[in-house]
C-alpha cells in the first residue's frame, strides 16, 4: 500500500530528491512479514546470540511453537501479554508468536521495580506474563500484589550452545529459585509442550492496522504511559529505515545492543532486521568490554545506540587497532547527541579505517521509535536530519496548530505511517497529542521543542516541560549542556532548575568530569569563566556539583527528575 498524503509541506523532499517521497507498504501483519521472509531464505541466520545462530527456518518453527502454546494456555486475539525480558531469543519468539494469533506482547524492562511492574499489568490489563529465572523471584512479589493467570519463566541456558549451557546452569541459574509445576506457572520447556497437541484454528486473521505491540513511555516526564502500536507501525518503520540506509540492507547483520523493549531496540535492530532478512545479533547486557569484542568477532555492517555507548567505546582502549571497514551505517538516537562527541566518533570511525560518519536521528516511542535522520551525503551541526520518506514535520506555535515560519522555535509535529494509535485509557492525552489539523490529518504533538530551516533539516531543542524559567526568561538545558560538554574536562552534565524566592528557579549543573581530572575549586572556577564566554548571563547556572555518575534512566537517559527530586527533598 501506498501511504496518502496531500496538502502538507515537505521542502526536504526537492532538496533530496533521491529520497523517494513514497513507498510501498506491507499489508501483513509482523509475524507474516517476517514468515514470508522466512521462506525466501530460510538458511540465513536471523538472530545471532552468544555464539549461536538461528537461521529462518528455525525463527520460523519456533514462532508458531510458540503460537501454538500460548493457544493452549488460552491466549486469544486481543489479549495482551506481558514479556518482561532483555535481549535473548525467547522475546523474538514471543513478539511474533503472540502476533500470529492476534494477541499484544507488551514490553517492559526486566529491571524495573516490583511497583513498576504491577503498573505495567494495571495499564495493559495483563493476565499471563513471560520473564526470565533471574527476576522470577521478584515476580513472586509482584503476583502477591497483582495475580497472574500464567507466569512463564524462561531460562539463558535453553538458548545456549554446549557446553556454555552447562557452565550457566552450574554457575547462575543454580542460585535463582526453583519454578515449581502448577496451574499458574511453568518453565519454558514445559510452556512449549502445552503447545504440541495444537494443530489448527490458532492463526488469526487481524487486520495489519490494529494494535500489534504496546510499548511504555520513557519516564522521564509525568506517568508512564502504556503505547498502542500497529503491524503498519512496526513494518512502515522498517521499509522506511531501509529506505534510509543508502545501503545494501539484505543479508546485513546489525548488532542489537539497544533492549527488545524499547521502541530503538524492537523496532529498529529487531524486526527492521527480520523484515529486511539480516541477522540481529542480541546483546542481553550491555558492558563495553563484551560489546568491543562482538564488534571484533562478529563485524556487525550497522550498529545503533544512545549516546552514552558511543562515548564509552571512545573512553576505553578494547577496540585499538580494530579495522572497522565493515560498518555500513552508524546511528545514534534515544538522546540528543553533543557536536563535540559526534566530532569524536566521527574521528574515532576515520582512525579504525570506517568510511562512514555517524548518522544522527531523532524519534519518539509514539511513533515507534526513528522518524528522522541525518542524510548519508549531508550534514548540518546540530542538525538531526530530515524526516524519513511519508513522514511529514511541521513546527507548531507551543499550545496550538498553527505552524510557525522557517527558523522559528516551537513545538515538533509529525504525520506519518509509524505514528501510534494511541495511549491506553488516556483519552484526554490522546486528545492533547493526536490533534485534527486545518489540513484535514492528525498530527502527534510530540511535546519537544524544535526548529525547521529552509531545506527541512530538523534541530532539536529540548522537551517542552523541561523548560527554566529564571527571571522570566525560558532557559532550554540541553543547550546548556551541549555547551558545558564542550569543555575539555567534563565527560557528562545534566542542568536543572531549583526553586529560588527571587528568580522563581536558578540553574544548577551536575557535572561528571572525564579521566584524568579531579574536582576542585580551581577547576570549577575554570568552568565558571568558560560558561562565562558561551551561555547568556540570565541563563548562567548559580551552582556547579560535581559527581562520579549521573542517575539513568531504564534506557539510558540521564535521569534529571531524579536529580531535581533531590534538591526539592534538599530545601524541604
Amino acid at each position: 500500500m501506498k501511504y496518502p498524503i496531500d496538502n502538507v509541506s515537505a521542502p526536504w523532499l526537492s532538496s533530496y530528491g533521491d529520497v523517494r517521497p513514497q513507498l510501498d507498504y506491507s499489508e501483513k501483519t509482523m509475524s507474516g512479514a517476517v514468515l514470508e521472509m522466512a521462506a525466501k531464505t530460510p538458511d540465513f541466520p536471523a538472530l545471532s546470540f552468544m555464539g549461536k545462530e538461528t537461521s529462518f527456518r528455525r525463527l520460523a518453527e519456533e514462532i508458531d511453537r510458540v503460537a501454538r502454546s500460548f493457544h493452549a494456555i488460552g491466549v486469544r486475539p486481543g489479549m495482551r501479554v506481558l514479556v518482561c525480558l532483555p535481549n535473548v531469543p525467547q522475546a523474538v519468539f514471543c513478539l511474533y508468536g503472540l502476533n500470529r494469533i492476534g494477541a499484544v506482547p507488551t514490553m517492559v524492562h526486566p529491571l524495573s521495580a516490583v511497583s513498576e511492574i504491577v503498573h505495567f499489568i494495571d495499564e495493559a490489563g495483563c493476565t499471563m506474563a513471560v520473564t526470565l529465572d533471574q527476576f522470577y523471584a521478584k515476580f513472586r512479589e509482584v503476583k502477591k500484589e497483582k495475580p497472574l493467570d500464567k507466569l512463564i519463566v524462561c531460562r539463558v541456558s535453553d538458548e545456549l550452545r554446549f557446553p556454555l549451557s552447562l557452565g550457566q546452569k552450574l554457575l547462575t541459574e543454580r542460585k535463582f529459585p526453583k519454578v515449581p509445576s502448577c496451574d499458574s506457572e511453568c518453565t519454558w520447556n514445559d510452556f512449549l509442550a502445552l503447545g504440541e497437541k495444537v494443530t489448527d484454528g490458532y492463526v488469526t486473521d487481524k487486520d495489519f492496522r490494529s494494535e500489534a505491540v504496546v510499548l511504555f513511555s520513557g519516564g522521564t516526564t509525568g506517568t508512564t504511559k502504556g503505547i498502542m502500536l500497529s503491524d503498519l507501525n512496526f513494518n512502515a518503520l522498517a521499509t522506511q529505515t531501509a529506505e534510509m540506509a543508502h545501503e545494501e540492507v539484505f543479508h546485513s547483520k546489525m548488532l542489537a545492543a539497544m533492549p527488545v523493549f524499547h521502541g530503538f531496540g524492537l523496532g529498529v535492530c529487531i524486526h527492521t532486521m527480520m523484515f529486511i532478512g539480516g541477522t540481529s545479533i542480541l546483546v542481553p547486557r550491555f558492558n563495553v568490554k563484551s560489546y568491543a569484542k562482538l564488534i571484533r568477532t562478529t563485524k556487525p555492517n550497522f550498529i545503533a545506540g544512545v549516546p552514552t555507548l558511543f562515548e564509552a567505546i571512545t573512553r576505553n582502549r578494547y577496540l585499538d587497532g580494530a579495522d572497522l571497514s565493515f560498518l555500513r551505517g552508524v546511528f545514534s538516537g534515544g538522546d540528543s547527541l553533543t557536536i563535540e562527541l559526534k566530532k569524536k566518533f566521527d574521528q574515532f570511525l576515520a582512525d579504525h579505517k570506517s568510511r562512514v560518519r555517524v548518522r544522527e536521528g531523532y524519534g519518539t516511542t509514539e511513533c515507534v521509535t526513528a522518524c528522522c535522520l541525518t542524510p548519508y551525503n549531508k550534514e548540518k551541526e546540530g542538525s538531526i536530519g530530515i524526516p524519513f520518506p511519508d513522514t511529514y514535520f511541521k513546527i507548531c506555535k507551543v499550545g496550538t496548530n498553527d505552524e510557525v515560519p522557517y527558523g522559528e522555535e516551537g513545538e515538533i509535529c509529525l504525520l506519518g505511517p509509524s505514528m501510534m494509535l494511541g495511549y491506553i485509557g488516556h483519552e484526554e492525552e490522546n486528545r492533547q497529542t493526536l490533534r485534527m489539523h486545518a489540513d484535514g490529518h492528525v498530527w502527534l504533538h510530540t511535546g519537544d521543542l524544535g526548529v525547521m530551516d529552509s531545506e527541512g533539516f530538523i534541530y532539536f531543542r529540548q522537551r517542552i516541560k523541561r523548560m527554566i524559567v529564571t527571571s522570566g526568561y525560558n532557559v532550554y538545558p540541553s543547550q546548556l549542556e551541549n555547551i558545558i560538554e564542550g569543555h575539555p574536562a567534563v565527560q557528562r552534565s545534566c542542568v536543572i532548575g531549583v526553586k529560588d524566592p527571587l528568580k522563581m528557579q536558578r540553574v544548577k549543573a551536575f557535572i561528571v568530569l572525564k579521566d584524568g581530572y579531579t574536582a576542585s575549586p580551581e577547576l570549577e572556577e575554570e568552568l565558571r569563566q568558560y560558561c562565562k564566554k558561551h551561555i547568556a548571563k540570565y541563563a548562567l547556572p548559580s551552582e556547579y556539583e560535581f559527581r562520579d555518575s549521573l542517575p539513568t534512566t531504564l534506557v539510558g537517559k540521564v535521569a534529571y527528575t531524579k536529580l531535581e527530586e533531590e534538591e526539592v527533598q534538599k530545601q524541604a
